[in-house]
């Protein structure tokens, strides 16, 4: 992975942004033949992908997020073969999505379609769910869903393993080299204008992240994404715990948050209560005491055995959510050899392998891996037909970095 000094002045594809989403890709394009260029501002996973919360988990309330998940898990199960570099670090720890009482039929009605696309969940009761995980608490619910072969990441181990199998293939990665705009003619890219000089190329994706509106604006897209901040925090098990006792991965929507296990003696949780617009280059990555005191709180919530757990650790991340909330998986409109993957609001570690396999075919083949992808399309904003989810849960948490 080259710093900009030893940038070709020339490439067949170039990829902006070192996050998951642009590394994935990288290593899907090797797959195919092509030897693309990846240009990262700062280092890898310097954005959202970095400080992922990097839950794999299959449970939306749409159908098209769900199969990308199914797609992807096949890759993170079957690592070795599929990317054969770096690991995911991939921990089956069973998933539980909890809703409030009046969310029932809506849960009812995902498990039931996601069971339809071949998901492997089913609604459990509370009694059931004290067996699956004893220290959840369970009397303010009437069910969950759940899901055993799901699971968390190590985001950076992911990251670095699509990089350095995209590098074995033959890829390019500069570091420390920030992409200043597109280079368009006749409604074409042209090339790609970077700090360090310009580089000839007639195919791009922007996978900036949070800096995507920096490249698109100029190109007369402005599709209402807005820049993020989000946190997580990280508490000790207390002595109370049963040793060797663990929790499945959470998403609580009725807790407004969701979290996992972090190493052998922590949970990591994202719990907010609101999210704040930030500037990608000047944003604090610390997390604020009233976000450590919401977690807390969400987390004695759901596990009572939290209720005066000692806080170890958090941080702050970036994101870019679109006008809502859904991802944008698209060619950039009016520029022809141009693609755009944003707007995913913090949930798009999980798919990342699968979103990968898409854009490398749809920017070698012209087709998109068998993959639907209308939803995702940028136009539906002018459209007047936004994304929304009719089962989606009143009490759903806000994103954080990174469920």
């Amino acid at each position: 992975m080259d710093e900009a000094a030893s940038l070709p002045r020339s490439a067949g594809v170039v990829i902006v942004g070192g996050g998951v989403i642009g590394a994935s890709t990288a290593f899907q394009l090797t797959r195919r033949g092509v030897t693309p260029l990846l240009l990262e501002r700062r280092q890898l996973g310097a954005g959202a992908s970095g400080k992922s919360g990097a839950l794999v988990r299959v449970h939306y309330a749409n159908t098209h997020e769900a199969q990308l998940t199914l797609r992807s898990l096949d890759v993170f199960r079957n690592w070795d073969s599929v990317v054969g570099h770096g690991s995911p670090g991939f921990v089956q720890q069973g998933f539980l999505q909890v809703v409030a009482p009046e969310d029932e039929p809506k849960l009812r009605a995902n498990v039931a379609a996601l069971r339809g696309v071949g998901a492997n969940t089913w609604v459990v009761d509370p009694g059931e769910l004290r067996e699956i995980d004893p220290l959840l608490r369970t009397d303010d619910i009437t069910c969950a869903a759940f899901e055993p072969e799901s699971g968390y990441c190590d985001p950076n181990g992911t990251l670095y393993g699509f990089a350095q199998a995209a590098e074995a293939g033959g890829a390019t990665i500069a570091t420390q080299t920030e992409v200043t705009g597109i280079e368009v003619e006749s409604g074409r890219v042209k090339a790609v204008e970077t700090a360090a000089g310009r580089i000839e190329t007639e195919r791009v994706l922007i996978a900036g992240g949070a800096w995507a509106n920096r490249l698109l604006s100029p190109l007369g897209v402005d599709i209402g994404l807005v820049p993020r901040r989000l946190q997580v925090a990280v508490f000790r098990h207390p002595p109370e715990m049963p040793a060797g006792l663990s929790h499945r991965v959470v998403i609580d929507a009725s807790n407004h948050s969701w979290l996992r296990p972090e190493g052998n003696n922590c949970t990591l949780i994202g719990a907010e209560r609101q999210t704040y617009e930030g500037d990608p280059d000047t944003y604090s990555q610390s997390v604020d005491a009233p976000v450590v005191d919401d977690a807390r709180q969400a987390l004695a919530n759901r596990y009572p055995v939290f209720d005066h757990a000692t806080m170890r650790g958090g941080w702050a991340g970036i994101i870019m959510m679109s006008p809502d909330s859904h991802p944008i998986l698209d060619r950039v409109p009016g520029v022809e050899g141009a693609w755009l993957f944003t707007g995913d609001s913090g949930t798009s570690f999980k798919t990342s392998p699968a979103i990968g396999a898409i854009l490398a075919d749809w920017m070698t083949d012209g087709g998109t891996a068998g993959f639907d992808v209308h939803p995702f399309r940028v136009t539906r904003f002018h459209e007047g037909a936004p994304w929304v989810d009719a089962t989606g849960y009143s009490s759903m948490p806000l994103q954080s970095v990174s469920r």
